[in-house]
């Protein structure tokens, strides 16, 4: 759908991230691991980027999670950052095929900025009452109290400050191949490389995964 939607609330949620909660319009649904397109205007030009969703679910709002990097995106996302309460923006969507279907093990690898649907799939699944484990890396790790929370709820948190050498070996440690698991991975295109390979390494088919590619 094509809708214009107000802030809610933004978040700062670690350096150089924050979650932005928008009010949801009426009829709006989407599931966990689908991604919407923002449109916003910065001084007089008109921007528009993908974010996938970071809340759970859509019920009466729903959240992005925008890391806050110039020379990646242009002024778009430090725009998105300075939001307020009241603002509006123009969104399309929800965009994806690959998302969270009530599987009863989810395993997300998040490197970067996946970590936004890691921990909106993470939550749904935990509260639907099934198994779920992440492993995230980033030297500047943002969502850490969602994460936290999502410990003390049963799920498995592998965070990885930036260390390469821990990747295969914690993707080794979640991938069960129970039946019902599915995989999601989430980030930029070497860190996808990275994680496809780990999973291939534990003996997963990298082909059942669901991926998305953030550039």
């Amino acid at each position: 759908m094509d809708a214009t939607v107000t802030v809610a609330a933004v978040e700062e949620v670690g350096p150089d991230t924050v979650s932005i909660t928008f009010e949801s319009p009426a009829g709006f649904e989407a599931e966990p691991g689908q991604f919407l397109k923002l449109t916003g205007v910065v001084d007089g030009e008109e921007y528009s980027r993908f974010y996938t969703l970071s809340s759970p679910d859509v019920e009466s709002t729903f959240e992005t999670t925008v890391a806050i990097d110039p020379d990646e995106g242009g002024p778009f996302s430090e725009h998105l950052a300075s939001l307020s309460p009241g603002d509006e923006l123009e969104i399309e969507g929800p965009f994806g095929s690959d998302y969270y279907e009530d599987e009863p093990r989810v395993v997300v690898l998040a490197g970067g900025p996946g970590i936004g649907p890691a921990v909106g799939i993470a939550e749904r699944a935990t509260a639907d009452g099934n198994e779920v484990a992440i492993v995230y890396r980033d030297a500047t790790p943002a969502h850490r109290d969602r994460l936290d929370a999502l410990r003390e709820r049963g799920a498995t948190v592998h965070l990885l400050e930036d260390d390469a050498a821990e990747l295969a070996p914690s993707v080794a440690d979640v991938v069960t191949g129970a039946d019902g698991e599915q995989v999601f991975v989430y980030g930029f295109a070497d860190f996808l490389e990275e994680a496809t390979a780990a999973l291939e390494a534990a003996g997963a088919d990298r082909d059942a995964a669901k991926i998305e590619n953030f550039g």
